[in-house]
């Protein structure tokens, strides 16, 4: 069974074998070697193991007729393309919504209030899809479309007090992920079990401690933002984010590798890309409240 948790579940990996699939060791009359840890070899547990098309009665015309064995075409099968093309849509409509939002909507108190409903409704999509055991490709672009509104207000808020934010903010998501990726594709970073296990718990305690200040903030306990201060205590929380957030990247990066490798079924893609956009979406916030410190600070 996938795990249902609905902020750091990755529906490429299986907590049937070892922890979140990774680095299982075979067990006595489970799957053979190499299996293991694969969501998609279970026919068992996988509706999608059994491919109707496998056993094709033209497949074998060449070989009766001596010709070279060919090897067998896989159809509905997730391939990188399709999670290109997913992610440019989920990521083209938060950008459009992003862009609506700073044209028409201008500063205002009304704009914040908007913003604040826009990012609500976008949580509660996303909560929805992590619990659902499919894809649903109308509630990740909702969710795209509605924090695309969150992120535009926002960002102009952001513009209007400290010029250029944004643009470095996008700037440095961009030069995070792409580190990320070069550091994961190099094999730098092995994402195993042991990796995996640590970084959620970070994460965990993270959002847990960041829930309890955004309380005592609210209830003025803590002044000036509390860790989310301007000073060296809000610089050392924002990198900190960030970090979390280039972690969750190599888990969208394995999940991506691990569904072409092993076969995922198509729909996967849409995941793949809605995990992408959530991480990239995370990076960015983050990227702009340190931007802004900085800022600030000049």
């Amino acid at each position: 069974m996938r795990s249902s948790n609905p902020v750091f579940s990755r529906r490429g990996f299986s907590r049937d074998n070892g922890y979140a699939g990774f680095n299982a060791a075979p067990q006595a009359g489970g799957p053979a070697v190499g299996t293991q840890g694969n969501p998609y070899a279970q026919q068992g547990g996988n509706p999608y193991a059994q491919n109707p098309y496998a056993q094709n009665p033209y497949a074998q015309q060449g070989l009766q007729q001596g010709a070279p064995p060919q090897a067998p075409v896989t159809t509905g099968r997730m391939t990188m393309d399709d999670v290109v093309m997913r992610s440019a849509m989920t990521l083209g409509t938060v950008v459009v919504g992003a862009v609506l939002a700073w044209a028409l909507l201008p500063v205002s108190s009304t704009s914040y209030g908007l913003a604040i409903g826009s990012g609500l409704v976008a949580f509660v999509l996303a909560i929805v899809q992590s619990f659902k055991r499919a894809a649903s490709p109308a509630l990740i672009i909702g969710y795209a479309a509605f924090e695309g509104v969150f992120l535009g207000v926002i960002s102009e808020m952001y513009n209007s007090q400290w010029h250029g934010a944004p643009f470095q903010a996008v700037l440095g998501t961009m030069a995070v992920a792409g580190a990320t990726l070069l550091v994961y594709k190099a094999g730098w970073i092995r994402v195993t079990a042991r990796y995996a296990r640590i970084g959620i718990t970070i994460a965990i305690a993270f959002i847990a401690v960041m829930a309890v200040n955004l309380l005592l903030v609210a209830f003025g306990v803590a002044p000036d933002g509390g860790l989310r201060s301007s000073g060296p205590l809000g610089i050392a929380v924002g990198i900190l984010a960030i970090l979390i957030g280039a972690f969750f990247l190599t888990l969208d990066f394995k999940q991506i590798e691990d569904g072409i490798t092993y076969g995922a079924p198509k729909e996967e893609a849409w995941l793949a890309a809605f995990g992408l956009t959530m991480t990239l979406v995370w990076i960015y916030v983050e990227m702009l409240r340190l931007v802004a410190i900085f800022s600030g600070r000049d």
